[in-house]
């Protein structure tokens, strides 16, 4: 079936035969069994969706979150795995939220850009068939891109005849809800139906709790890369760095005092501090990664954050090194030397090792309550060793970093906490 047959097709008045949309429908229903049982998460989405056909309006396929429109003739074009493909390809529209992320794009061009992302995630995760009845986008250059970025991508690299040959390929229609009446890919929207705000929102909550419980279960390898990020943004709470290091020190806090450890806060205005007993203070090792983005001028700020809460405690115990595939210049920091922690000068430059931190404390007999590594997040291998101490790592640039285990935040310069 020809695009063009099918741009022409979208403009008549169709009356369905409901012999036709019978075996649509059973091909339909097959392909969302068969999707249920290789591929439980993309299943389980597809099954929420109500089948509705469309042939008086839709040329391919189409959703708004909660049904899914087919024309009954094009399905009976596609083979079984095929149409797996197709289920994928309109859950991942839905999951991505398409729709609602266009926002003052243009919605043509957009389109092609949701496009390219979906087909590459589904192909990557190889879900049914690619469809070859009609042509679609791909393009290994947007695996793993954002319809944002894909969208940036084609407006400075395509000019207006590149363009309109890709929208060709868009393989559905895309349901924007707006109601206001402007074109499809292959012409007028006619009875096509539209969605509130309100609709629109609803559906949005729908599809956040359906993506989460399809999730459980399913191993990291099976979901798209880009629905992970998702689910980690939906299920992981933000929290500012310089909160998340405060918690972690006081967490490693008793409040077991006594004078036969004396504080020498306060000597300078004649009093007598209680101490923490001996083996309560605070006791933290800071690494700091030196091979990549990192410069003196972040170290330097990240020190500063630091020293300022360790100022709100009597007794503390500090050590800092910085690393590459090597351990340099380890220094200690106390409250009774009284040292300035942002005196420390890092050292390195080189490529990235992890683990030489925790050989170097292995091999040196260091212990920590807490391990603090501040990083661009990009180990050359292992993260390190994760049954040694309690680890928290402070991630610089890296937004799509997660280390397979201790807690991390993603670190922020003062001028980006205010631009939020």
């Amino acid at each position: 079936m020809s695009d063009t047959t099918l741009a022409e097709k979208s403009k008549e008045r169709v009356v369905t035969d409901p012999v036709k949309d019978a075996k649509a429908r059973e091909l339909l229903v097959t392909s969302r069994v068969r999707l249920l049982l290789h591929s439980p998460f993309f299943g389980n989405l597809a099954t929420r969706l109500t089948l509705v056909n469309a042939d008086d309006w839709c040329p391919t396929a189409a959703t708004d979150g909660r049904r899914f429109y087919y024309n009954s003739e094009f399905i009976l074009t596609l083979s079984l795995r095929q149409c797996e493909f197709l289920f994928g390809h309109e859950v991942l529209h839905a999951v991505y939220d398409h729709m609602g992320r266009r926002v003052d794009r243009d919605p043509k061009i957009w389109n092609i850009a949701a496009d390219y992302c979906v087909n590459s995630d589904l192909l990557d995760q190889n879900i049914g068939e690619r469809i070859t009845v009609v042509p679609i986008l791909y393009s290994p250059r947007y695996k793993a891109w954002t319809a944002e970025a894909v969208y940036d991508d084609l407006i400075e690299n395509s000019d207006e005849e590149q363009l309109s040959q890709l929208l060709q390929q868009v393989l559905d229609e895309h349901m924007d809800g707006d109601g206001d009446g402007s074109e499809g890919k292959n012409g007028p929207k006619g009875n096509r139906p539209t969605l509130s705000e309100e609709e629109r929102r609803q559906i949005r909550d729908e599809l956040k709790e359906a993506v989460l419980n399809a999730a459980q279960g399913e191993k990291a390898g099976n979901i798209p890369a880009g629905v992970r990020r998702m689910i980690n943004d939906m299920t992981k709470p933000v929290i500012n760095w310089r909160d998340l290091i405060e918690q972690q020190i006081q967490s490693v806090i008793r409040n077991d005092f006594s004078f036969t450890r004396i504080s020498r806060k306060g000597w300078h205005n004649d009093a007598i501090m209680p101490g923490m007993l001996p083996g309560q203070q605070i006791d933290v090792c800071i690494a700091i990664d030196m091979s990549g983005s990192i410069g003196n001028q972040d170290a330097a700020a990240f020190l500063s954050e630091v020293q300022g809460i360790m100022e709100q405690y009597d007794e503390y115990n500090i050590r800092i090194w910085s690393f590459d595939t090597e351990v340099y210049n380890e220094e200690e920091f106390t409250s009774d030397n009284i040292r300035d922690i942002t005196e420390y000068e890092p050292q390195g430059g080189g490529g990235t090792d992890f683990d030489v931190n925790w050989t170097y404390m292995k091999e040196n007999g260091i212990e920590p309550k807490k391990f603090i590594m501040f990083t661009d997040g990009y180990p050359w291998d292992s993260w390190g060793d994760p049954n040694y101490c309690d680890t928290v790592f402070v991630i610089k640039g890296n937004t799509q970093a997660e280390p397979p285990f201790g807690i991390w935040a993603i670190y922020e310069t003062e001028a980006q906490r205010k631009a939020v």
